[in-house]
């Protein structure tokens, strides 16, 4: 019996040992593992490294999408290192959005500060699920599934604050991933069912060749 006792009492012990209450994100090391980067040491680890002010400022509107992203993920926030969670910003000017994309590595929790969002994703067996948002409401989307916002009815810009479920969520936006890339215009007809004049719009909007 005392030797079940102080096998548990060694185990109680070196997890104590070797917890960690977070590891703020040596991004400098240049290594990335699946649990995220090397931390820091805690000596060097001050209050200023768990505050991030960058979600205050608005985003610059003035491109092709009329929209701004502003990321609070590991590589801007070294915080959420290893915490499961990270953070932006969405701003869309009047008509602005944020294409059709996926998060390949989080869940995507919406809240609309301001304004009112058209959102709406694509489950797996190709169901719709769309609303429309106002200030105060919230909207989720499941890891990995296509979705999009608008401000497709606002007068004004609109504003919301997204958390993920991961530090680094990833983003795959679908025209992009489509159309400016080298992809050959042939293929993209086909897989696309797309006309040559049409792909070839595409490429020259977004920046593709071939």
């Amino acid at each position: 019996m005392l030797h079940i006792f102080l096998l548990f009492s060694l185990i109680f012990t070196s997890t104590n040992v070797l917890a960690q209450d977070f590891c703020v994100a040596n991004t400098a090391s240049g290594i990335v593992t699946p649990s995220g980067y090397p931390c820091i040491m805690e000596a060097n680890v001050t209050s200023d490294d768990f505050a991030f002010s960058g979600l205050g400022v608005p985003g610059n509107t003035s491109n092709i999408i009329s929209a701004a992203v502003t990321p609070a993920f590991v590589g801007q926030y070294p915080a959420v290192n290893g915490l499961g969670l990270s953070a932006a910003r969405l701003d869309l000017a009047p008509g602005g959005v944020i294409p059709m994309h996926t998060h390949p590595g989080a869940n995507e929790l919406l809240y609309v500060v301001h304004g009112h969002i058209t959102c709406g994703f694509i489950s797996s067996a190709n169901k719709v699920y769309l609303k429309t948002l106002k200030r105060g409401d919230v909207m989720v989307f499941p890891q990995g599934l296509l979705h999009f916002q608008i401000n497709a009815a606002g007068k004004r810009p609109s504003l919301a604050i997204v958390t993920f479920s991961s530090p680094n969520p990833g983003l795959q936006i679908l025209d992009f991933a489509l159309f400016a890339n080298d992809l050959p215009s042939s293929l993209l007809e086909k897989s696309t069912f797309l006309d040559d004049a049409q792909v070839k719009k595409l490429k020259g909007v977004l920046g593709g060749t071939g």
